[in-house]
């Protein structure tokens, strides 16, 4: 893990000491809110809460052309996830060390969970010529995340485990894309200042197909339902 975390942070660090000989190159930082929540293949697995977190990490623009930048960074996403409501019973997060309460669950059991990931995003930024002191921008992107964290709290008819260690039960990898805008507004010849929203859309599935549940026969089904995790940012940052 650490050597994954090591190359793209090098690679970040390298842009950023291109920026004093080049200035096509742009760094800066982001400190942005989200809200996060997680939806799964299955009708019987549905979304009963969000996440707030919170975006911490670094930004370079590598500008092709004036208005055009290839757009890359690294980046920590905290307590990212969500709350899914279990409709069937079952055994869950099979993988990970429970209470025996909180095995063989009861229908309706909510089960939360609060991920960490460090997120490498590449994406393609196009904004507008320079209004006063404001430019507008489009940015789409697409990412890789790597699951650092993963933390559960179970509630089942006012029964609760908390702050269980789930990483056993959360895959490593994580694939994103996302869509966002905003405005960058300039407070000096070479320092803007970032505001815009945006959302991301996660498409490789987080949990790990292990658990089972029963099904409405009585008989114990393995579940094998897709969770994905969506977020609404609110983008904060400074550019350079």
């Amino acid at each position: 893990m650490k050597k994954i975390v090591a190359i793209p942070a090098f690679l970040v660090l390298s842009l950023i000491m291109l920026h004093a000989q080049n200035g096509n190159v742009r760094f800066g930082f982001q400190l942005s809110p989200a809200f996060s929540w997680m939806s799964t293949s299955t009708n019987k697995i549905n979304t009963n809460g969000t996440n707030l977190g919170l975006k911490l990490g670094m930004v370079g623009e590598f500008y092709f052309q004036e208005n055009y930048a290839v757009t890359s960074g690294l980046g920590f996403f905290f307590n990212t996830g969500g709350t899914l409501l279990q409709e069937r019973p079952g055994n869950f997060w099979v993988n990970s060390e429970l209470p025996e309460s909180c095995r063989n669950l009861p229908a309706k059991a909510n089960l939360k969970y609060s991920l960490q990931y460090v997120e490498i995003p590449l994406g393609l930024k196009m904004r507008t010529r320079e209004f006063g002191y404001v430019r507008y921008f489009l940015e789409p992107n697409i990412g890789l995340a790597f699951r650092t964290q993963a933390k559960g709290d179970i509630t089942n008819q006012g029964d609760e485990c908390k702050d269980i260690n789930i990483r056993s039960d959360v895959n490593l990898f994580n694939l994103f894309w996302g869509l966002g805008g905003g405005i960058e507004y300039s407070v000096s010849e070479s320092t803007s200042l970032v505001g815009g929203v945006g959302m991301q859309f996660g498409f490789a599935d987080v949990t790990k197909d292990d658990d089972s549940v029963i099904i409405e026969n009585g008989s114990t089904a393995q579940e094998k339902s897709k969770g994905v995790i969506r977020a609404f940012v609110i983008r904060l940052g400074v550019m350079f």
